[in-house]
């Protein structure tokens, strides 16, 4: 029986069991973080010289590219350590500060999802008080609302999860520190309150999803009551992006929590953790530059004019 006291590291899940695997999945990882790197920094740089994009929607989304790139480089470098000299440890500081990052930029992802689906839908259901709903003010409230309540429910949870006390050894299944593995470390009955963190933070991500929906809704009969098609598509052209980002975000991340233990496998927590934590990062910028044509053209005038200097 291990003290959580005398714990001074954690044996995190290895990717795989032999050596070409290890390096073939250091390859990926690499692969999977630059591209994130590219795609964000990209956004980042676009909306922040671009002066034509200083508007409310690319103002959150150079914030989601901003967490997206926190949250991947929260958990990847250390998988990519472990895979290349073949090691599972981390020290507990180390788990600690996983834990509150990860867990600081999944809530600020979630409230800036949210923000982004306010502001698609006073875009389209209001768009006379547009300007005065979601001002430079406003929106730059909203955004420091995101930020302090993901650092002040990181904050709750790390507390809390590393004040438990640790009875069942070291070895957590998964390839990142996480809460619902520490828990499952912690002395029978110890983890109530934690358990009661999870369920409030549950309901306020589902309160969420519930207000997103009930937006979607109110959007789509709006633009379905636009009278020209090139109108209809410039609507769904703004809104897709952003529905495709949450629906793989939000059911990815739902779906592994929420899953019946049933169903439950290594290999399956695997998959789907990588689903939640490693792909939405590097997918989402090439969503959101897919289908809209103003950032496409702000990142090729920026790639553009990097090519011409040099």
């Amino acid at each position: 029986m291990a003290n959580s006291s005398s714990i001074r590291h954690f044996l995190l899940l290895a990717l795989a069991d032999t050596r070409q695997l290890q390096l073939l999945h250091f390859c990926l990882l690499l692969g999977i973080s630059l591209a994130a790197l590219l795609g964000n920094g990209l956004i980042i740089s676009a909306v922040a010289c671009g002066h034509h994009l200083h508007t409310p929607m690319f103002f959150f989304l150079l914030n989601l590219a901003l967490t997206d790139l926190g949250s991947i480089y929260t958990t990847v470098p250390k998988a990519m350590h472990n895979s290349l000299w073949d090691t599972r440890d981390i020290s507990y500081a180390g788990c600690a500060s996983q834990v509150f990052l990860f867990v600081f930029f999944t809530s600020v992802e979630v409230s800036l999802l949210t923000v982004m689906c306010y502001d698609r839908y006073v875009s389209i259901c209001k768009p006379l008080h547009y300007g005065t709903l979601l001002g430079s003010r406003a929106c730059a409230h909203m955004a420091a609302a995101a930020w302090a309540s993901g650092f002040l429910n990181a904050l709750l949870h790390t507390a809390n999860t590393f004040s438990l006390p640790l009875c069942h050894g070291n070895a957590l299944g998964q390839f990142f520190c996480e809460i619902p593995q520490i828990l499952k470390l912690s002395c029978s009955h110890s983890n109530l309150r934690e358990l009661g963190l999870i369920v409030v933070g549950t309901s306020l991500a589902f309160g969420c999803f519930m207000f997103m929906v009930f937006s979607y809704v109110q959007i789509f009969r709006a633009v379905l009551r636009i009278p020209s098609e090139q109108g209809r598509h410039k609507a769904f052209s703004t809104c897709l992006p952003h529905l495709a980002v949450v629906s793989l975000f939000l059911s990815t991340i739902m779906f592994a929590h929420l899953k019946p233990p049933s169903i439950s496998s290594p290999s399956m927590d695997l998959a789907l953790s990588f689903l939640y934590s490693v792909v939405p990062p590097a997918l989402n910028p090439l969503i959101y530059s897919l289908r809209n044509q103003e950032l496409k053209a702000a990142v090729r005038t920026l790639m553009t004019g990097k090519l011409q200097k040099h």
